[in-house]
């Protein structure tokens, strides 16, 4: 079995369709091993423990607060993800942003997945921010991406899948990103068979 973590901050709606992938055997070979939460009020931890997920809660405010580096928070959750035996990190709605001292230690093996395409809008509020793009007459479309987090540079790692995502004239904000969200489910399972099971089936 190829054992991953999935790592959230909120409502867990890729988590669920990762959960739901693996159950279904569309990812076979692939065990979610643990699933991780920086948040307590994320919704996606009911998701794990109403698919019986081992679930870790660790936040970053303990460390901040006792003036603990980040690396040093970065550096634990590698080691807890490692007692697991966890083979690939896959960061969905994960809002923290790794150094090296978690990367180098998942060196090509940690997934993100940002909601738009390669070069466009890293950081938070992607999708918005396409919105208001859009409305300016700046792009006619967004998308999805799916890439490997190399190192510290924001949402610029390889990508593994991509997918256009188009905005129409009367789109709202939440039908954009309804749609989006669906490519996002999708897309995610798309790739991490392409990175997990191809391999493995040869």
């Amino acid at each position: 079995m190829t054992r991953i973590a999935v790592l959230i901050s909120g409502f867990g709606s890729n988590l669920e369709a990762i959960l739901e992938a693996t159950e279904a055997g569309k990812l076979p070979g692939v065990e979610v091993a643990l699933v991780v939460s920086n948040r307590a009020e994320a919704y996606g931890i009911k998701r794990a423990i109403r698919h019986g997920v081992p679930l870790i809660y660790f936040p970053l405010a303990p460390y901040t607060r006792a003036g603990r580096a980040r690396r040093e928070y970065d550096a634990q959750l590698a080691a807890i993800l490692r007692a697991f035996d966890v083979e690939w990190v896959v960061q969905a709605g994960w809002m923290h942003l790794f150094s090296s001292a978690f990367l180098d230690q998942f060196p090509s093996r940690v997934v993100n997945l940002h909601p738009a395409l390669p070069g466009q809008f890293p950081g938070t509020h992607a999708i918005e921010r396409a919105y208001q793009a859009y409305q300016r007459g700046e792009i006619t479309h967004t998308g999805v991406m799916v890439h490997l987090v190399p190192d510290e540079a924001v949402d610029a790692g390889p990508v593994v899948a991509q997918e256009v995502v188009p905005i129409y004239p009367s789109d709202s904000l939440e039908e954009l990103e309804s749609r989006i969200h669906a490519v996002e489910h999708r897309l995610l399972v798309q790739a991490l068979y392409d990175l997990c099971c191809k391999g493995a089936s040869g």
